[in-house]
C-alpha cells in the first residue's frame, strides 16, 4: 500500500450519518445491482423502495425480473439511492449500499408490516402487489459509501445507518397514520411546510419511526426528524402536537 496516497475519505461524523439516513428514508426509487446467476456478470435495474422501521430498504419485485432471479441465487447486491437535482448530477448526494437481500414470504411474521409500509409509500403498487409472481425483499445493509457532493466521501457501517425499533410504535403506526391523514390533514401540511421547507400541496403521512416521520406528496417525499427520538409510543401524540403548534406559529410569523 502506498503510504503517500491521499485518503479521500472523511471521518464519519453526525452530519454524514444524518445525510445517509435521510437518503435512505426519502428515496422512492433506486438502482439495484445483482449477479446474473448464469454469467456471473453484474446486472442493474431500477426498483421502487420503501423502508422498514429501522431504515432497512424494502423492495417489491416480480419473479419474472432478472434481478429477482439474481437475488434468489445470490443475496449479495448493491443499492444506489439519491436523485440528481438541477445542474451537475454528480454534485448531488447519493449513497451506495453493499447489501444482503432477504425474501419476506407471506408466512413470515414481518410480512404484514413490510407490505403495509411499502404500500403506504407506493399506494399505486396495490394494483399488482397481490399478484402471485410479486414478492417483498428486505435489502439489509452491510456497509455503505456515501458521497455528499464533491470532496465529501464517507464510509458507514450498518450500525450508523439503522435506528432502533419500538414494538409499541409498530403496533400503533398504521392507526396513527390513518388518523393524521383523515382527521388532521392540515397539521400534516403544516409539518411539511414548516419543518420540511415544502411548498403547498396535499402532503400525506406515510411512515413513522423513532427518529421521525416520512411524508409523500407532489410525487416527492420528505423526511422530518423529531426534536428528540421517541422513547416509546406514548411520546408520539404529544410530539406531533407540539411540532404542529410550533410549525403553525412559525408559518404565521412568516406571513
Amino acid at each position: 500500500m502506498n503510504k503517500d496516497k491521499k485518503d479521500v475519505l472523511r471521518p464519519t461524523d453526525a452530519e454524514a450519518i444524518a445525510l445517509a439516513r435521510s437518503l435512505l428514508r426519502t428515496a422512492r426509487f433506486g438502482a439495484i445491482a445483482v449477479l446474473d446467476p448464469e454469467s456471473g456478470a453484474p446486472v442493474a435495474s431500477r426498483v421502487a423502495v420503501a423502508t422498514d422501521f429501522d431504515g432497512t430498504s424494502i423492495i417489491l419485485v416480480s419473479s419474472l425480473s432478472a434481478h429477482t432471479a439474481g437475488l434468489a441465487a445470490d443475496p449479495r447486491c448493491s443499492l444506489l439511492l439519491g436523485e440528481p437535482g438541477k445542474g451537475d448530477p454528480l454534485a448531488h448526494p447519493r449513497i451506495s449500499l453493499s447489501c444482503s437481500a432477504r425474501r419476506i414470504g407471506p408466512d413470515d411474521s414481518r410480512h404484514a408490516r413490510i407490505e403495509r409500509r411499502f404500500l403506504n409509500r407506493h399506494p399505486k403498487a396495490r394494483l399488482y402487489a397481490g399478484f402471485a409472481d410479486f414478492g417483498y425483499f428486505l435489502v439489509e445493509p452491510l456497509n455503505a459509501s456515501l458521497n455528499g457532493g464533491f470532496g465529501k466521501a464517507y464510509m458507514l457501517d450498518a450500525g450508523e445507518l439503522l435506528v432502533g425499533v419500538d414494538e409499541g410504535l409498530d403496533a400503533i403506526e398504521q392507526s396513527a397514520i390513518e388518523h393524521m391523514n383523515a382527521d388532521h390533514a392540515d397539521a400534516v401540511n403544516i409539518l411539511a411546510r414548516a419543518f420540511g421547507k415544502a411548498g403547498g400541496g396535499d402532503w400525506r403521512l406515510s411512515g413513522i419511526d423513532v427518529e421521525g416521520i416520512d411524508l409523500i406528496g407532489n410525487d416527492t417525499s420528505l423526511r422530518i426528524l423529531f426534536p428528540e427520538p421517541l422513547t416509546g409510543a406514548d411520546d408520539l401524540r404529544s410530539t406531533l402536537a407540539r411540532m404542529t403548534a410550533e410549525g403553525r406559529a412559525t408559518l404565521g410569523s412568516d406571513r
